[in-house]
């Protein structure tokens, strides 16, 4: 079984509170984009189980490579399904790692699903999603895989009805590495002014000023790149440009026959890219 998962875009990011349990309250949406690694999965009778073999190929994966989201899935499964055969799975990467995407995420999830699926285990859509949040905060939202607006650590997801499929919209990573832990530190959590819920239903032109990313303002500071970029996306005609996540990846929204400044079009790390 082969699936591409995708990556998402945060549009506003707002940290409301930090919980008692070492957590963050946000406010966020969770938008879906196509930005995809490639993941297969095969069972391997022959191998004693439960057991994962795990590789990789694409864009080298950081840390520890027991860590890896994928592994945490399938042991986290066999917790409950100590019958699970031993498998292959192996990640092509091509969503930067560390960039506010959701990249490694999306991969454990994927991995939930593909596992209930191909094994025949029989769990639904709220079950995948409390295993996928043992996994992270945000990837619970890739088990539905819609547009949605977050509460709590971001796993309290509300449908909402927001199609941005006829923008053209471009993504520029960096190769800024920002500290997510870091990032943290440098708020002073508190409610927005206009929360994410409201700003998000007025027209994309009111974005601008209205639907804020808490993180923008402080990793700006600390990596004046990131704001240059964010410019050059305006002054080539975006209707909306911001960071996602804590960083360092930026994205802007553009009408559909805007054709791209030079400065833009020329930058190594450029993606245009279709919003699910």
């Amino acid at each position: 079984m082969v699936l591409f998962p995708n990556c998402k875009i945060n549009l506003g990011l707002n940290i409301i509170e930090k919980r008692k349990d070492g957590y963050h309250n946000l406010e966020t949406v969770f938008y879906p984009v196509a930005w995809n690694d490639a993941l297969e999965l095969v069972t391997s009778p022959e191998t004693p189980h439960p057991n994962i073999q795990f590789n990789a190929t694409g864009l080298p994966i950081a840390g520890d490579p027991d860590s890896n989201l994928c592994i945490k899935a399938y042991q986290l499964l066999t917790k409950d399904f100590p019958q699970l055969p031993a498998v292959r799975v192996h990640l092509h990467k091509a969503i930067p790692m560390g960039a506010g995407l959701g990249g490694g995420s999306s991969n454990g999830a994927f991995l939930l699903k593909m596992l209930n699926e191909k094994l025949s285990l029989g769990l639904d859509t709220p079950q995948l999603m409390d295993y996928a949040l043992q996994l992270g905060s945000d990837c619970p939202f890739f088990i539905r895989n819609t547009p949605c607006i977050a509460t709590g650590r971001g796993e309290d997801m509300q449908p909402l009805a927001l199609d941005l499929s006829a923008y053209r919209m471009v993504l520029i990573n960096p190769a800024i590495h920002v500290s997510t832990a870091w990032a943290f530190a440098q708020l002073k959590p508190q409610p927005a002014a206009i929360p994410v819920s409201e700003a998000i239903r007025k027209p994309i032109e009111q974005w601008k000023d209205i639907l804020l990313n808490d993180f923008e303002a402080p990793v700006i500071k600390q990596f004046p790149e990131i704001g240059q970029i964010k410019e050059q996306l305006y002054q080539s005609g975006a209707l909306y440009a911001s960071m996602t996540g804590s960083g360092s990846t930026l994205f802007g929204i553009f009408p559909a026959n805007r054709h791209l400044e030079p400065s833009i079009e020329q930058h190594h790390s450029i993606k245009e890219i279709s919003p699910l």
